[in-house]
């Protein structure tokens, strides 16, 4: 059982923030269209700080934990990739100026982090009250990924979304931007501004990738500190990543399908794992290097395929991904 201090716990929680912090303060006082260079430039330093963090913490605790972490890192990065589709949809939706899309990232990756936070509270109480818990976390994955690889060709639908339809009928709001604030008052009124719906879809689309996420990890790792410094360190490039990025996503043709295949191999390990206790020692476990083999394995052959395809059929065009079908592709008949 891994054992951290709670000096420890507030030294992470403290850097998160702080880098949390510098993203907002950056995007209060300055803002603008981020480009190539400041994207890449941010993207190789939150990645050079996971990687860092990755290095102390298996010197610290051990080379099995530090394995858990990349594993649980990588895992996490790769789901975030498809969390950067449906931004990418939210900002053409609703018109997001480029100035104002480095703010709206960053809020959403603190609703992003304060939502996984509590999942993963919840989430490593549940398992050590009950075991079988990761019977329950493993069908959920599996299930998860059989509904996102059949409607592996289709986006959410974020026009439609509750909160989102909720937050447009009943909330007064204007329909300027009103220099990236999300409160203007007009005419004597206070009303919300587009930029408040767009932090309302994404904080809801957030949630739905949590209920994902974090049962993905805890397949990987039953340590609450690893499930949750890897999402952190995961979703800080999130921001940087997006402006690096969102040109390139169209082409990931196949990231739909890996992620299906990922999420479905973590569920079967979760499975085993939850047989393997409380059934029979004899049940085989998954270990954790095999874990790591399989999920850089699966992101590098969809990664190269969906280049391949898109390069024989440019017209060819990646999707998020829907847990549920969305509007029928032949509605027009």
């Amino acid at each position: 059982m891994l054992e951290i201090s709670a000096l420890t716990w507030a030294v992470t929680i403290g850097l998160i923030v702080a880098l949390l912090v510098v993203d907002l303060v950056l995007a209060a006082i300055r803002p603008h269209k981020v480009g190539f260079k400041e994207a890449t430039a941010w993207s190789v330093f939150y990645i050079l700080i996971a990687i860092g963090f990755g290095i102390w913490f298996g010197a610290q605790y051990g080379g099995d934990y530090g394995t858990e972490y990349f594993t649980g890192y990588i895992i996490e990065k790769s789901l975030s990739v498809d969390n950067l589709f449906v931004f990418v949809i939210i900002m053409s939706i609703f018109a997001v100026p480029d100035k104002h899309q480095h703010k709206v990232l960053t809020f959403g990756i603190v609703l992003a982090l304060i939502m996984r936070a509590i999942f993963i509270a919840a989430g490593a109480a549940l398992l050590n009250l009950f075991s079988f818990m990761f019977l329950v976390f493993g069908l959920l994955l599996v299930y998860t990924a059989v509904q996102l690889f059949r409607h592996r060709d289709e986006d959410p639908d974020v026009e439609n979304n509750v909160m989102v339809k909720a937050a447009q009928r009943f909330l007064p709001a204007t329909n300027e931007y009103h220099g990236g604030k999300l409160f203007a008052r007009v005419d004597g009124r206070r009303l919300v501004t587009p930029l408040f719906v767009v932090l309302v879809a994404i904080g809801s689309v957030d949630l739905l990738f949590a209920l994902d996420s974090i049962p993905a990890v805890f397949g990987v790792t039953e340590e609450a500190y690893i499930v949750f410094t890897a999402n952190a360190f995961a979703l800080l490039g999130l921001r940087a990543l997006f402006f690096l990025v969102k040109g390139l996503l169209d082409r990931l043709v196949y990231l739909s399908t890996g992620l299906a295949i990922i999420l479905a191999f973590i569920g079967v390990k979760l499975v085993l794992h939850w047989a393997h206790v409380d059934i029979s020692h004899s049940v085989p476990e998954i270990p954790t290097p095999l874990s790591l083999g399989v999920v850089l394995g699966v992101l590098a052959i969809v990664t190269v395929a969906s280049l391949l395809k898109t390069r024989k059929d440019p017209e060819a065009k990646a999707h998020a991904g829907s847990l549920s079908g969305g509007h029928d592709k032949d509605e027009s008949k």
